[in-house]
């Protein structure tokens, strides 16, 4: 991605950005058209691939600049002060639907992210997304208060599967978001089967 492009206006930015993003979403990576992308951005092709290397440069990077924004908005809007895994993850859960609701395209772009087959792509995502466990999630659980565990519990392990299953539950809504559709999946409803998952995983390793 070419620095020239942070140097664009916000509005001009947005146009390529949401131009991209739709397309992406709409029909993934293998189908999706740079000459409909520059259209609905008001761009010619030439300016597009002066910003950006080629089609694959332009996905990565708004998986890059989406997740980053995401990254951004859980540091700013998650009480940090509450060491409960539970509640820090019931605020980060909040927080990831917050945004989806507020940026469907970006949530519909997610969603066919564990759904992209393409190889030309695929080994690139799975590495990000490795990254973003063990570094971004990682660091947000590092100071999680280990004295709620039962005795003879192992913290880390532990840890580890209640990230794992969220992941799972994620996985399941996005799944369900794909075959429904943003507006008929309920942000409360969420919340709550969500609740349900967390009480049961509560009293397998809590005192």
């Amino acid at each position: 991605m070419d620095d020239k492009f942070f140097s664009l206006d916000q509005e001009k930015q947005d146009r390529i950005l949401n131009s991209a993003l739709n397309e992406f979403a709409q029909k993934g990576y293998k189908n999706a058209s740079t000459n409909e992308i520059v259209k609905g951005a008001g761009i010619s092709k030439g300016a597009l691939f002066h910003y950006f290397k080629n089609k694959k440069d332009l996905y990565l990077f708004l998986y890059d600049h989406f997740v980053q924004i995401l990254i951004d908005k859980m540091k700013r809007e998650v009480n940090w002060e509450i060491r409960d895994i539970f509640e820090r993850n019931r605020e980060l859960a909040a927080v990831k639907i917050e945004m989806f609701h507020q940026y469907p395209q970006v949530f519909t772009f997610f969603t066919g992210i564990f759904f992209e087959e393409d190889t030309e792509i695929s080994q690139e995502l799975e590495k990000r997304k490795s990254e973003f466990l063990s570094n971004n999630y990682k660091e947000m659980m590092e100071d999680i208060d280990s004295s709620k565990f039962k005795e003879g519990v192992d913290v880390e392990k532990a840890k580890e599967i209640i990230t794992w299953s969220l992941e799972g539950f994620a996985n399941r809504m996005q799944a369900k978001v794909k075959a429904m559709g943003i507006k008929e999946v309920n942000i409360d409803d969420t919340l709550s089967e969500m609740e349900d998952y967390l009480e049961v995983l509560k009293s397998a390793f809590y005192k």
